[in-house]
């Protein structure tokens, strides 16, 4: 699957405000800083879609993309606000987390949630706590490992094999997951072609009536 335009569509402070739940929407998530604007922008093969900031906490609503592929489709690409660090009050914090977690359990055409990990450290606690909450409330999800370009392909190896080894302590099957670099654009065709692939069973499913 090719992306042929992406254009901003709107801003929503809670799920309720977001657009009709009428074509497959796909969101993304991480941590701060952990690059989740320049990986949209590879997606979507156009500067600044979303907005790149060496600054943590920039997205602070849910934010929705338009998205046009080769096979005629649309789709939407939402950008979410990352959770933790970021510099902000305790009660901000907790307006996100309510916005963020009423997003995710009732957007009832969430298609997956890509949850990006730095490839470059080691795992995370409270990406492991994040993906294992996803679990409980049983979100279609993929991990995304960025910034894969900043260190060596050994160590990036090393870094994600440590992930999926604390996953496995309490995953029976690892979800599925992608490394990627939005300077080499590692990834980008394996994502849009899961995206792709996603797609066409929801249309299928929306010809037939099912959906």
């Amino acid at each position: 699957m090719e992306i042929i335009d992406a254009s901003y569509l709107i801003s929503s402070p809670s799920v309720d405000m977001c657009p009709e739940p009428n074509q497959p929407e796909y969101a993304f998530i991480g941590r701060s800083n952990v690059g989740k604007s320049s990986l949209i922008n590879m997606i979507c093969n156009k500067k600044e879609v979303a907005k790149v900031s060496s600054s943590p906490g920039k997205t602070q609503m849910i934010n929705h993309f338009v998205i046009k592929s080769n096979d005629k489709k649309e789709w939407y690409l939402v950008d979410l606000p990352g959770y933790g660090f970021a510099k902000v009050s305790q009660q901000q914090r907790k307006q996100w987390q309510k916005m963020i977690e009423g997003y995710i359990r009732t957007r009832t055409n969430l298609m997956n949630l890509f949850v990006l990990i730095d490839s470059r450290v080691a795992p995370q606690g409270l990406d492991l706590k994040f993906i294992d909450q996803l679990g409980e409330w049983q979100i279609p999800f993929a991990m995304v490992f960025t910034k894969a370009d900043k260190i060596t392909q050994k160590e990036v190896a090393k870094n994600v094999k440590n992930f999926i080894d604390a996953l496995s302590e309490s995953w029976e099957e690892i979800p599925p997951y992608f490394v990627t670099s939005a300077v080499k654009h590692l990834g980008c065709k394996q994502i849009r072609n899961f995206i792709g692939t996603i797609n066409e069973e929801f249309y299928h499913k929306k010809e037939q009536g099912l959906i």
